[in-house]
């Protein structure tokens, strides 16, 4: 298989090494506007760099990963879909609505696939707290918090066009939110605050922040997010129900220092343990470690979610190749999107906002846009 990738970036470079490694993959060139680092990175890898787009296109390719800045997805994406490319794009599909409902329609009006990239979907814990929900471990489920906790803050540069951090990074806690509980959000009440650097209002958004949502079965959930978690970078999401609770991302690196004297963070002791203790069959049971043994925290997403892109990109390969249907379309992406853009507005306004008021206001095509549950 032949693929491109766009964007050779921080995210671009780890992408591009894995699809080095990726089997079926013969052969992968990379293309950037800086020409330079797009042969430096393919020096460095092994493998083949383009002068520009049109002559990565023109080289042939079966598939193509985008990962350039955000403000040029949409045209990415369109310009992959001119030329039948199967196209995998990190998130976001567009920077506001418009683009994205533009991207969703034009790939719903085809049959090659736009895949866009939540890893999180391919992260082992949410796919269990996925399962063991479906197959009503839990019961019924009446509380979800979602955490998202940059370790260090991003620079000031990218403030301004990261969307904003209910886009930049709490969209990730509501497309896994959607997906895990298979539920619609329908209103949102948030609030956002700066205590850190000035550049954050500056650029028009927050350092930190929290949404309260209601879904469509009455179920509530939180999500948080900040740009100053000190003690490490953590990604977490608890899914309590009736019957039992599953906490995707409480690992032996977790960074949660406890306060309790002379005891360290959970660390898992796994199923067996679990079911011994009264647990149910499928259970990770954790336990209070003694001082000295909690692992080193995370400090990057790419670190917390290393195996969860992988196994996203080899997914893609499957989907380019006709083998695997889409695992997560432009559709999805705009559904937690939607959800994105009413926390900013009721952030703003100081009010609740109905999902639905910001569904409306959707084009260019104004059409409704299904849910695959």
């Amino acid at each position: 298989m032949r693929l491109g990738l766009i964007g050779t970036g921080r995210i671009g470079a780890f992408h591009a090494a894995t699809l080095r490694s990726l089997a079926g993959v013969d052969r992968v060139t990379v293309a950037d506007v800086d020409t330079g680092r797009a042969r430096a990175l393919a020096a460095s890898l092994e493998l083949e760099a383009a002068g520009s787009i049109e002559e990565l296109y023109a080289a042939g390719l079966d598939g193509v990963v985008i990962t350039a800045a955000t403000s040029a997805h949409a045209a990415l994406i369109h310009q992959a879909l001119d030329h039948e490319v199967p196209v995998f794009c990190e998130k976001p599909v567009a920077p506001d609505v418009p683009g994205t409902v533009a991207v969703v329609e034009r790939a719903a009006s085809g049959t090659v696939p736009v895949q866009i990239g939540f890893q999180r979907r391919f992260d082992a814990g949410y796919l269990a707290a996925r399962q063991a929900l479906r197959a009503g471990e839990l019961g019924w489920v009446h509380t979800l918090r979602a955490c998202t906790s940059d370790m260090v803050p991003p620079p000031a540069s990218y403030v301004p066009t990261s969307g904003g951090l209910f886009r930049d990074c709490g969209i990730h806690d509501f497309d896994i939110l959607r997906w895990v509980t298979g539920r619609e959000v329908v209103s949102v009440f948030a609030a956002g605050a700066n205590k850190g650097e000035d550049f954050f209002a500056a650029g028009d958004d927050v350092d930190t922040c929290a949404a309260l949502l209601r879904f469509d079965d009455d179920t509530l959930a939180t999500a948080t997010a900040t740009r100053y978690n000190g003690a490490g970078y953590d990604v977490r999401l608890e899914v309590c129900g009736s019957r039992d609770t599953r906490i995707v991302g409480l690992d032996d690196r977790a960074p949660l220092p406890t306060a309790e004297p002379g005891r360290t963070c959970p660390r898992p002791t796994g199923p067996d343990q679990a079911e011994a203790n009264g647990a149910g069959p499928g259970a990770n049971a954790v336990a209070p470690g003694p001082a000295g043994e909690r692992g080193t925290p995370y400090a990057t997403f790419l670190e917390r979610f290393h195996d969860a892109y992988v196994a996203e990109l080899a997914a893609f390969v499957d989907v380019a190749a006709g083998r695997a249907a889409n695992p997560c379309s432009a559709a999805e992406a705009l559904e937690a999107l939607y959800v994105a853009e009413a926390c900013d507005t009721s952030r703003r306004t100081g009010l609740p906002v109905a999902v639905s008021d910001v569904r409306s206001r959707r084009a260019p095509g104004a059409g409704a846009t299904g849910s695959s549950w």
